[in-house]
């Protein structure tokens, strides 16, 4: 049942990355990211993964991100870079609470002294919000180690049309990738 609420779920993952979403990174300092020219895709061994449809999605913005920082996808069996990513889904509470009254203290001065008003009431509702994730795990194909990874996430809006939600998955891999190659300080 959780593995098909991730996989259904992650379908809406791509509605919600827009600018506004959490990204971060990190990368092996030793390593001089300039001999990395081609990459190959690879898969996370139970690694969760999207829907065919999303899927492509998100191929299709990660490609034109690393196309963009001079990578280009290898066409045989070697590359310098294995590429991968895995997508997540969890739910969480949110609480929204609403005063729609007033309360008075003791030593009010309004025609009452000394009493005490508790006409108030608040109202607290709860909704289930879904925030999606991904990682996106960079390997150096020789010596197959983790060299950098990058991690988003954001809160899904299920409800975006498909167009929306490629434009925002662009976004979204756009920030992600800012900062690939990492500049190291000497």
């Amino acid at each position: 049942m959780k593995r098909a609420l991730i996989l259904a779920a992650a379908f809406a993952l791509v509605a919600s990355f827009a600018a506004a979403q959490d990204v971060s990174y990190n990368f092996d300092q030793q390593t001089d990211f300039s001999k990395y020219k081609t990459y190959k895709w690879v898969q996370v061994k139970g690694g969760e993964q999207p829907d065919e449809i999303t899927a492509k999605q998100i191929t299709a913005a990660i490609e034109k991100q690393l196309a963009a920082k001079g990578l280009t996808k290898a066409t045989g069996d070697t590359a310098d870079l294995f590429v991968a990513y895995q997508v997540a889904v969890n739910q969480e509470k949110q609480l929204q609470t609403w005063d729609t009254g007033y309360t008075m203290g003791p030593g009010w001065r309004g025609g009452y002294r000394g009493g005490y008003y508790g006409g108030g009431t608040s109202t607290t509702t709860t909704s289930t919000i879904y925030v999606g994730s991904l990682a996106l795990d960079m390997y150096d194909a020789a010596g197959k180690t983790l060299v950098w990874r990058g991690m988003a996430s954001k809160q899904l809006d299920t409800k975006a049309k498909p167009e929306k939600r490629q434009k925002n998955l662009d976004k979204g891999m756009e920030k992600l990738l800012k900062n690939y190659p990492p500049k190291v300080k000497k």
